[in-house]
């Protein structure tokens, strides 16, 4: 780690007339008064915010919309066509503790250095003139760094936390306080309880300083309580707390990340030795969905599932706003470079991602069975009729209607779209992504136009999800003790989607009578809702689930019509892979750092 003791002002422009006047020591060895110690910070709030916005630069969840990291190609819902990519790569078997795309180890820790040095300087700085207006700051940034360590524990955790050759279950090492020239680096992982225990800290320094969300009041007694104590007005709230801070971390973000981090510790992958109970994970993730209101289940965004497609909205959206579908999101900006990557060649795309036709047969029939079931009806020689809506929604299908074109991926087709037509811009399986893509960007070099989009770094539904998960496996199916239960989520998800809706869903009353049953279709709407937004490779491991299974493709020939399902990718997964590595360069440099068995 590097001290951060000092911090310099870095000059982006040199005049020659001072090119002139100035020598070579001069030009080269900063002024003394472009250096700033800990000391200065105090009297230069900017400069100390400024430790805590760097820490945002490694935010694990993105900061663009176009920041998704495509994991879902190391797993059975996708391939790339890209033979450099590196999750294809891992999924081939070249997964080692030297060759991790997954790595969160270095950004993360060193981020979490910037978050530690400002906790330990915020305490001293006049953040404002005003007395009350310089505490709410020093509340709101203080806030602000615990919930963004507890993010960056809990993804620390999801991406290196393993079990050791002794049988011991081990996250990473816990740094609360800075670290400096004298400090001895060298320190061993703490165990996973240890650093459960430690988002449970940091979660709630953040409630207890956070607002639950931000946005103006409009008189001095619809303040907040423990802000009213401080004596703030109304005009001082909104100064600290108001609509600009919008999209900061907030309390009810940080409950979310805690949420998070108990799902993935009562998981199979986890659960004995992270001393977290499904019951535990439910009550977390209930708490997470009561932001929409004490019947949150009917306050499910209709809406929730497409954002993506409407880029006006995007644009129109006012400062920090939400939709009853994000819990937090970027900003929105236009963009092309998702389309480009992605759309299909015609519409002068690279076709990156190919979804599977694994994908493509966990979506249900419209009336809510699945295909293997006998009262689906499913015609493997018409395999997209009357299927869930979402499918046609989320993937690009033979003969699809895309940006105004049809898009023809049989084998035979006349043009680049064809399965396998051409290496690095082909599909390999039949598919193209559709979800998360604007059809009506432009991606022609000679008149390219974006359009606005928006990355939700959190999602109700994915806390919809996480809740009917849990609650599933601490109480049933119908257990309504949180105010409402497992089927009750799943319903509103699948009428949300078009499956029976308005009507019964004989399917889901069948699974509703069997947990097991239960947990395969929760498991599998998790699949379908989240898909492409980096959770499957996740999910599949802290479930303990198979990782290897072959990667299918749709091979199209003919008029009519003929299908034919093809193996398209292996896996070459080891049962150590559950769980991720301890970077190899780090475990070399110290020698207390146990890495997780097998790797």
């Amino acid at each position: 780690m590097k001290t951060f003791k000092k911090v310099a002002i870095l000059s982006t422009m040199i005049a020659p007339l001072m090119l002139s006047l100035t020598s070579c020591d001069d030009l080269f060895n900063p002024a003394p008064e472009n250096f700033k110690g800990e000391e200065d910070l105090k009297e230069m709030p900017s400069w100390a915010a400024g430790l805590l916005a760097h820490a945002y630069i490694s935010n694990p969840l993105g900061n663009g919309g176009e920041s998704y990291p495509w994991s879902e190609t190391a797993t059975d819902d996708a391939v790339s066509n890209d033979v450099n990519n590196g999750f294809r790569k891992i999924a081939g078997g070249a997964w080692r503790k030297d060759n991790n795309p997954l790595d969160q180890w270095q950004h993360l820790r060193a981020s979490m250095q910037y978050i530690n040095l400002f906790l330990k300087t915020s305490e001293d700085v006049t953040w404002a003139a005003d007395e009350v207006s310089s505490k709410l700051y020093k509340m709101r940034f203080q806030g602000d760094a615990y919930g963004m360590r507890a993010l960056y524990i809990y993804h620390l955790l999801r991406a290196h936390a393993g079990w050791t050759e002794d049988g011991k279950l081990l996250g990473v090492p816990i740094l609360t306080e800075p670290e400096n020239v004298n400090s001895q680096f060298n320190y061993p992982r703490n165990t996973f309880q240890e650093c459960i225990a430690q988002i449970d800290a940091d979660v709630n320094k953040a409630v207890e300083l956070l607002p639950e969300e931000y946005g103006d009041v409009n008189a001095d007694g619809d303040v907040p309580a423990k802000y009213q104590q401080l004596g703030a007005a109304a005009s001082q709230y909104n100064r600290v707390f108001g609509v600009t801070a919008k999209n900061r971390m907030s309390a009810r973000i940080a409950k979310a990340v805690r949420a998070q981090a108990y799902l993935l510790a009562a998981s199979p992958a986890f659960a004995e030795g992270s001393g977290v109970t499904w019951e535990q994970a439910a009550k977390a993730m209930a708490d997470v969905c009561k932001f929409l209101g004490s019947n949150p289940v009917s306050q499910l965004d209709p809406k929730g599932d497409d954002w993506f497609t409407n880029a006006d909205a995007l644009k129109n959206l006012a400062n920090g706003q939400n939709t009853n579908e994000w819990l937090w999101r970027t900003n929105a900006g236009e963009s092309s470079g998702m389309e480009e990557d992605n759309f299909p060649p015609t519409m002068f795309g690279k076709g990156r991602i190919n979804p599977s036709q694994n994908l493509v047969d966990a979506f249900p029939m419209a009336n809510g069975y699945p295909i293997s079931a006998a009262a689906a009806n499913y015609d493997a020689q018409n395999p997209y009729a009357d299927r869930d809506p979402r499918l046609a929604k989320f993937i690009v299908l033979n003969k699809s209607m895309f940006g105004g074109k049809e898009i023809v991926t049989a084998v035979d087709g006349t043009d680049n779209n064809a399965m396998d037509k051409k290496d690095g811009e082909s599909t390999r399986t039949g598919y193209y992504m559709r979800k998360l893509l604007n059809g009506d960007v432009n991606c022609n070099p000679t008149s390219k136009q974006g359009k606005h989009h928006i990355k939700p770094l959190m999602r109700f539904t994915e806390f919809f999800l996480g809740f009917a998960e849990a609650a599933n496996e601490a109480w049933g199916p119908r257990d309504s003790r949180m105010g409402f239960s497992a089927y009750d989520v799943m319903k509103a998800i699948r009428e949300r989607a078009g499956i029976c809706a308005n009507v019964d869903d004989p399917y889901l009353n069948e699974c509703a009578a069997d947990k097991d049953k239960m947990r395969e279709l929760i498991h599998n709407e998790r699949r379908i809702e989240l898909c492409f937004e980096g959770f499957r490779f996740w999910d599949l491991r802290r479930w303990k689930a198979d990782l290897n299974e072959t990667v299918k493709g749709m091979k199209i020939t003919g008029d009519p019509a003929h299908y034919e399902v093809v193996d398209v990718e292996t896996r070459s997964y080891k049962d150590y892979m559950y769980w991720g590595p301890i970077p190899y360069s780090e475990t070399l440099k110290y020698d207390q750092l146990q890495q997780n068995k097998g790797w």
